[in-house]
C-alpha cells in the first residue's frame, strides 16, 4: 500500500486534522520544521488579517516516538484561533453566493440552503494543513537527498524571467523576499501591484512556480495514465485553491515550437547524462528523467474582494451584491509555498512506490542500489 492523507476540519471549527498513513519508520520529525513552513504561508505580503490570529501551533499526536516515525499513522493537529465569520455590508454571509467560491455549487450539489456548510470547509484555510503534511513529506523526501522549492513568477501585471541559480540560490533570494520572489527588482514591482489592487477593494492574481531537485530517475510509471507523475503532480496543483491551469516545463509555450526543437537533446560525457535544456520539467513519459522537477501553477484572484460582485439571495432569488468578507489581497506568495508542499507530497509518494521500505534505511538503501545500477550501465 502507499502513503495517503485525510483531512478534516473547517475554517472557523475548533481546529483543523490530518492524518498520515505508510510513512516508514526511522524518520526524525521536527514540530519547529512543520511550525516554519506553516509561519510562511502566513507571513507573505498581501494576505488578510487572520494570518496575524493564527499562530498554526502544531501538534504531532501520533506515530512518533522519540522524535521518530514508527509506522503507524502520523496524527496533526492545528487549533484555529479565529472562530467567527465576520462579514460586513454587501449581503448576507449565510444565504448569499459568492461568485467563483464553492457556495452555490455546493449547496445545489448537496441540497442546503445555507452556505456555510459549504463554504467553511471549502474555505483556503484547509490549506494549512496541506503545507503541515508537505512538510512531512519534505522531511521523508530530504534522507532520500530531494528538496522541493517554490516562488514566485508573477503577481497581476509584474512578472519576471526565470530566475539564474541553482535550487538554493533561488532559496536563499526567495526567502528574503516579502512575495516570495527570486529577483528582487521584481519582487518590488509586485508589492506596488499588491498595494494598488487594495486601494482599488480588487484582488490578484499570478504564477507560482516549484521546484524538485535532486530527483532520481524513474519515479512514476508509463505503463496506465493513473500512474503518470506529470499527471498526479497536475492534478494535485488543481485541487489547490484559485488554481485555473498547470504546467510541467516549458509546457504553456513549447506548442509554439517546431519538433525537436520542444525537446531536450542528450549526451553522456564522463559517465552522466547531460542535458542543456529541461523543457520537458523533468519528466518524460510520465517518468523522472533525472532533471529537476519543474511545475508552474497559474491562480485566478481569488473572488472575495471589496469591489462586490453581482449575485442572489438563495431566499428571496433576487439580485444583491456578493458579500465581503475578510480576505486576502494576493495569495500568490502563500501558493508558493502551498505548491511546494503538494509537491514534496507528490513526489515522496511515487518515491515509496518505487523503492518501498518499513523503514528509512531501507528506503535509502534500494535508492542507492537504484543510482548504482544506472551508474555502471553509463560507465560501460
Amino acid at each position: 500500500m502507499g502513503i495517503r492523507f485525510l483531512t478534516a476540519g473547517d475554517s472557523h471549527g475548533a481546529s483543523l486534522l490530518g492524518i498520515i498513513e505508510g510513512l516508514p519508520a526511522g524518520v526524525r520529525l521536527r514540530v519547529a520544521d512543520i511550525q516554519k513552513e506553516l509561519s510562511r504561508r502566513r507571513r507573505s505580503y498581501g494576505r488578510s488579517s487572520r494570518q496575524m490570529i493564527e499562530q498554526d501551533e502544531v501538534h504531532l499526536v501520533s506515530g512518533l516516538w522519540k522524535g521518530q516515525t514508527t509506522g503507524a499513522p502520523v496524527g496533526i493537529v492545528l487549533p484555529n484561533r479565529a472562530r467567527v465569520v465576520q462579514g460586513k455590508k454587501g449581503g448576507a454571509m449565510g444565504t448569499v453566493p459568492r461568485p467563483g467560491h464553492a457556495d452555490l455549487a455546493g449547496v445545489l450539489k448537496y441540497g442546503l440552503r445555507e452556505i456555510p456548510p459549504i463554504s467553511e470547509r471549502a474555505s483556503a484555510r484547509s490549506t494549512a494543513m496541506r503545507v503541515a503534511i508537505g512538510a512531512v513529506a519534505k522531511a521523508v523526501l530530504s534522507e532520500l537527498g530531494m528538496v522541493s522549492v517554490g516562488h514566485v513568477l508573477a503577481i497581476g501585471d509584474a512578472e519576471i524571467s526565470l530566475p539564474d541559480g541553482d535550487v538554493a540560490a533561488i532559496r536563499r533570494r526567495t526567502r528574503r523576499s516579502p512575495v516570495f520572489c527570486a529577483d528582487a527588482k521584481g519582487g518590488r514591482a509586485m508589492v506596488e501591484e499588491i498595494k494598488k489592487a487594495k486601494s482599488e477593494g480588487n484582488s490578484l492574481g499570478g504564477i507560482a512556480e516549484v521546484i524538485v531537485s535532486g530527483v532520481t530517475p524513474g519515479l512514476g510509471s508509463h505503463v496506465e495514465w493513473d500512474r503518470k507523475l506529470d499527471a498526479r503532480l497536475a492534478g494535485a496543483m488543481m485541487s489547490i485553491h484559485s488554481v485555473k491551469a498547470v504546467s510541467i516545463g516549458d509546457g504553456m509555450t513549447t506548442y509554439r515550437a517546431r519538433g525537436i526543437d520542444a525537446h531536450d537533446a542528450m549526451s553522456v560525457e564522463g559517465g552522466r547524462i547531460v542535458r542543456t535544456t529541461n523543457r520537458a520539467g523533468g519528466i518524460e513519459g510520465g517518468m523522472t528523467n533525472g532533471e529537476d522537477i519543474v511545475v508552474r501553477l497559474y491562480a485566478k484572484p481569488i473572488p472575495t474582494a471589496q469591489r462586490r460582485a453581482k449575485t442572489f439571495s438563495l431566499k428571496t432569488l433576487k439580485s444583491t451584491n456578493s458579500p465581503y468578507v475578510r480576505s486576502d489581497v494576493c495569495v500568490i506568495p502563500a501558493l508558493s509555498v502551498i505548491a511546494e508542499s503538494v509537491a514534496a507530497w507528490e513526489v515522496l509518494s511515487a518515491a515509496l512506490e518505487k523503492f518501498g521500505g518499513d523503514h528509512i534505511d531501507e528506503t535509502i538503501a534500494a535508492r542507492n542500489h537504484h543510482i548504482e545500477r544506472i551508474a555502471d550501465w553509463l560507465q560501460k
